[in-house]
Parts: structure tokens; sequence; C-alpha cells
């Protein structure tokens, strides 16, 4: 992974301020999960936050860039606002009230085991 966990835990700790969240290992990088919904991603260093119309109208004239190749393009917060830990908290607010639920899951099939 080429994301330092060290900037996973800082980024982790100012949302947990305002937000209930969760960084999870994904695609190589990591998730970030609020509400079990996956609103950012962390992938070399930098932090991507799932667009969202009422994200994009808080963040202003944040950049976009796919956090990864042949991804779609996602807010790229810039590392001088993580420090700003009510701001941060409220993208990932209004972006998690506005992504759907994830589809629960469906329960695995147990395996058949065959007789000799």
């Amino acid at each position: 992974m080429a994301t330092d966990s060290g900037t996973v835990s800082f980024i982790v700790d100012q949302l947990a301020q305002t937000n209930d969240v969760a960084a999870k290992p994904i695609f190589g990088e990591y998730g970030i999960y609020s509400d079990g919904k996956l609103v950012a991603l962390i992938c070399d260093g930098q932090l991507f936050v799932k667009p969202t119309p009422g994200g994009r109208a808080f963040a202003g004239d944040c950049a976009e860039a796919p956090p990864y190749p042949g991804a779609k393009p996602s807010l790229l917060i810039d590392a001088d606002r993580w420090d700003d830990a009510d701001w941060l908290g409220e993208l990932v607010a209004i972006t998690t009230a506005e992504l759907p639920a994830p589809k629960p899951k469906t329960p695995r099939k147990p395996k058949v085991q065959k007789s000799a």
C-alpha cells in the first residue's frame, strides 16, 4: 500500500470528531466508511471523496480526479484542508447523507460436500 498508515490515522481522527467513520483496506489502499457507506478513498497519500451535488456545492472549487486508473473522478481534497476537522467532517456528513444505503449482502449458500 502506497499510503502511509499515519496519514490514514490522521484523517480518521479528524473525521471521528463529527462522524462515525472507519478505514478499511480496499484495492490495495484504504476506503473511508461512514454509517456503512463508502464515502472516500485514500490513494497514494491523497484523499478522494465521492462526488455528490451537496458535496460539490459545499467544497466549492475543489478539483476532481480519479483515485486510480479507470475510476470515476472524485473530489480531490487538498492536504491543507485536512487540518480543518469541522470542514472535512461536514463534507463527509453531507456526502454520507446523499449516498444511497448499501445493498444488503446476500447470504452464501452452504457448500455441498460430495460423498465418496
